[in-house]
């Protein structure tokens, strides 16, 4: 077996299969460096704020080596597509508009430069989808890149598990899991774990990749997973598997199979034990401040309270840091509506109701689940998580979605040979000598 998880579990598929088994061809002139600028864009969304690492890295340096990303993900994108050779689609064109709330109320310089800098770097974000969506054809290129950047992101936190444990798992933060080599918090882990996790699943479920190769992506992953006791990630990838699995359980043996198993076993396990998943979701919290959503409620109730103006409320106050009052708005609805208005908030929903709905449209198929998974998990992910309205992982996942999501180009017409003349030609008559 290939030394690399997940090269083996992702680059060995029937995507190179000869095209007569009835397996999804390689889809043709995709560059190899288009993975390069996926993992790029993957790389200026993991943030510059996060737990201390045992290397301090200071901040300007994180926010310098994410920045530059971005920006040599946008030139590497428009060097392979410098015909600009885009693919429309709705998802792209909403979240372009979402540009327009951003810029109007980031304008207002008393909300300081910052705003006008992240309106920049959300600007050149969706420039480079543009540039990507080239290559959606609805094949699972991207899915694969998706998992090999995330499950390269989790080897640095195993990574620095491995070397310093108590960095890891510091106090601070309860004992959960966190980036000791670079400032990883525990959502941002859990939500790296679960989705690459559900997407190889699926995988597996669609013979995409073997069972070996698959377990060494998805073990180590849960593991981390449950040393983030991020409830939120959990959640979420139990129900947006259900949700995808579910869409290919009346054309798949196979997801049949696994839905009964998961289904039997995730009834043992609520029974026989039942009192330290109780532990686990409650992290030693007591269950009033666990209703209380961590104390994110008081946030949400003051920011709502808050007194807008009529301009306020429909364009937002300006690109920030997702916060309200110096605390974390922890919701992506409440942050968008914050900083961009009720404007923002019916782009960002129309998204995800667009992608949702044509999901459902489509006819059952591993990149139908797999969208399904992505788009359910997001959804979810956004009651107690911020990152919608901006560059952010989460934008990521949808982007994934829209490209499984997308059509293939139609094939160019077959060019038939031209007689060379009308005429018919006559037969040449055989000597009955020639005959014997």
């Amino acid at each position: 077996m290939d030394g690399n998880p997940t090269r083996g579990a992702l680059a060995s598929s029937p995507d190179t299969a000869d095209p007569r088994s009835g397996a999804e061809p390689r889809p043709a002139g995709t560059p190899k460096a288009v993975g390069i600028v996926w993992a790029l864009l993957g790389l200026n969304t993991l943030g510059s704020a996060g737990a201390k690492t045992i290397v301090p890295l200071p901040r300007s340096l994180i926010q310098m080596v994410t920045m530059g990303a971005l920006a040599a993900a946008f030139a590497l994108a428009l060097a392979l597509n410098p015909r600009l050779r885009i693919r429309a689609g709705a998802f792209l064109f909403l979240l372009t508009l979402l540009l327009v709330p951003s810029v109007i109320s980031s304008a207002n310089l008393g909300v300081g430069f910052g705003a006008l800098f992240r309106c920049a770097r959300l600007g050149l974000f969706v420039g480079t989808l543009w540039l990507l969506s080239r290559w959606w054809d609805g094949s699972l290129t991207f899915v694969r890149h998706h998992i090999r950047m995330y499950f390269a992101a989790l080897g640095t936190a195993a990574a620095g598990l491995l070397i310093s444990p108590g960095a890891a798992l510091p106090e601070t933060y309860g004992g959960r899991l966190v980036g000791a080599l670079w400032p990883l918090t525990p959502p941002q882990i859990g939500q790296y774990a679960a989705v690459i996790i559900g997407l190889t699943v699926l995988l597996l479920l669609g013979r995409r990749t073997t069972g070996g190769s698959a377990a060494l992506v998805i073990v180590p992953s849960l593991v981390l997973l449950a040393l983030t006791h991020t409830r939120t990630a959990t959640v979420g990838l139990l129900v947006g598997l259900m949700l995808a699995i579910g869409s290919l359980v009346m054309t798949s043996a196979a997801a049949r199979r696994f839905f009964v198993w998961t289904v039997l076993v995730s009834t043992v396990a609520a029974v026989g034990f039942a009192s330290a998943l109780q532990a686990w979701f409650l992290r030693g919290q007591t269950k009033e401040y666990f209703t209380s959503l961590t104390g994110r409620a008081k946030v949400w109730d003051a920011l709502l309270a808050a007194p807008r103006t009529t301009a306020e409320q429909v364009l937002g106050m300006g690109l920030g840091d997702k916060s309200f009052g110096g605390l974390p708005i922890d919701n992506s609805w409440l942050a968008v509506y914050n900083e961009q208005g009720l404007i923002g908030v019916t782009l960002v929903a129309t998204m995800i109701i667009v992608l949702a709905g044509v999901a459902l449209l489509r006819p059952p198929s591993l990149q139908r689940a797999c969208a399904i998974f992505l788009i359910s998990y997001v959804a979810i992910s956004s009651y107690t998580e911020a990152g919608l309205g901006d560059a952010s992982p989460y934008l990521l996942h949808l982007a994934l979605a829209a490209s499984l999501l997308a059509t293939p180009a139609a094939d160019p017409p077959l060019l038939t040979a031209m007689p060379l003349t009308t005429h018919p030609v006559p037969r040449r008559r055989i000597p009955r000598w020639a005959r014997r």
